[in-house]
């Protein structure tokens, strides 16, 4: 693979304007955000400080992982999923953040250049750069607002083929704020079981961030089976406020985690030992007052989005978010875009810039994530904020 075939993250590109436009006296809201404007638990913060006087928070950590650390998270993990997982089968390895755990996973299911990889667009950016990075070939199936982009099952039957090695789901979604409702998830099972050699990926970094009921439910929690071919990966980025301490980690069955391990021992060696250290003193079960305040905030940008579509007459271009912290704008459903030559065409990138130019509100472009004429907005702003950026968005849209 030629390192010029894989692309440069767009947002660093987008940032470097926010960064000029700042300094050129401009005013700029960041929609761009794929964190949360909250500061990690008090008691978090408080392990990092006590581990800062212990020797073994600065050597090495075991490739794998510490196994107390691993341990907890595999029984957070079952808690939160009630489901049995026996230690015989799986294994947990923790890695220096979800995306490096998602490169392990990939890694360790594309072993030739014919192995595909099926994504859901839109999906997160990065998801193709890393199948690439792998050498494997990456398939799409596309799904829609008018349906709160749920994939059709039966368009994910259409792209598996004999060389499908893995189908990412992505739930709660980036880019969309949008997680896959029970009856999907039990109909994904039974799909699964008529392709007994697909493997699956489930990203659920955004898994304790659900601000309306009912909460996200995973395929394999109706039939546990399918645990022996998944590939959970989570981490603390999100739901700790944590995006700079880089932990994530990956459960799957023990063949699995041990080709990862083999993978991390050469690329990275084991993770942070500091921050690894503090999580095992850090109660993992008592965030639930943090996580209830940052999904109000989300809550109530959700629903500042919502009234100003509404208000100006947009509301066939909303859908419901409900977790996560996004929400993905088609162009297309907007007057303004009318003056473009084609809905063929992506302008995506053009649109955005005009925006930010304009208003000083900055979107990342839906080409990023697969999907022409859109954008991604992050709700993470501060809630006064976030409605000025709003109703700027507004009067753009509706003038144009």
């Amino acid at each position: 693979m030629k390192k010029s075939n894989i692309k440069e993250s767009v947002t660093l590109k987008i940032n470097e304007k926010i960064n000029t436009l700042r300094e050129s006296g401009k005013k700029v809201y960041n929609l761009t955000s794929g964190q949360l404007n909250f500061r990690p638990p008090v008691d978090l913060i408080r392990c990092i400080e006590k581990e800062l006087n212990f020797l073994k928070s600065f050597q090495y950590s075991p490739n794998k992982g510490f196994k107390e650390l691993r341990r907890k998270f595999s029984n957070d993990f079952k808690s939160k999923r009630n489901i049995t997982l026996s230690q015989a089968t799986h294994s947990c390895i923790i890695s220096s953040g979800s995306k490096f755990s998602l490169n392990l996973a990939i890694g360790a299911l594309v072993q030739k250049a014919s192995d595909e990889v099926v994504l859901v667009a839109p999906y997160w950016g990065s998801y193709p750069e890393i199948v690439k990075i792998w050498g494997g070939k990456v398939k799409c199936v596309n799904s829609f607002a008018f349906n709160s982009y749920i994939p059709k099952i039966e368009d994910i039957r259409n792209v598996v083929g004999p060389n499908t090695r893995a189908i990412i789901i992505n739930s709660p979604n980036n880019p969309v704020g949008i997680h896959y409702d029970q009856s999907w998830m039990k109909e994904f099972a039974l799909f699964l079981k008529e392709h007994p050699n697909l493997y699956v990926i489930s990203d659920e970094i955004y898994s304790d961030l659900c601000y309306y009921d009912p909460k996200p439910s995973y395929f394999y929690e109706f039939d546990n089976e399918l645990l022996e071919r998944t590939i959970v990966i989570n981490g603390i980025s999100k739901s700790l406020a944590s995006t700079g301490l880089r932990i994530g980690y990956a459960i799957a069955n023990k063949d699995i985690v041990q080709d990862m391990v083999s993978l991390q021992s050469q690329l990275a060696s084991g993770p942070n030992s500091l921050i690894q250290n503090a999580l095992i003193n850090f109660d993992l079960t008592s965030t639930t007052d943090f996580l209830d305040t940052i999904k109000k905030s989300i809550r109530n940008c959700s629903s500042i989005l919502r009234d100003a579509i509404v208000n100006n007459n947009m509301s066939h271009t909303w859908y419901q978010t409900g977790s996560g912290f996004y929400y993905f704008m088609d162009f297309t459903k907007f007057r303004f875009f009318s003056k473009y030559e084609s809905s063929k065409k992506d302008y995506s990138e053009e649109i955005c810039e005009e925006i930010l130019e304009q208003t000083g509100v900055a979107l990342v472009p839906g080409s990023y994530f697969g999907m022409a004429n859109s954008a991604r907005l992050s709700m993470t702003l501060e809630e006064a904020s976030f409605k000025e950026a709003v109703d700027l968005l507004m009067v753009y849209l509706m003038d144009k």
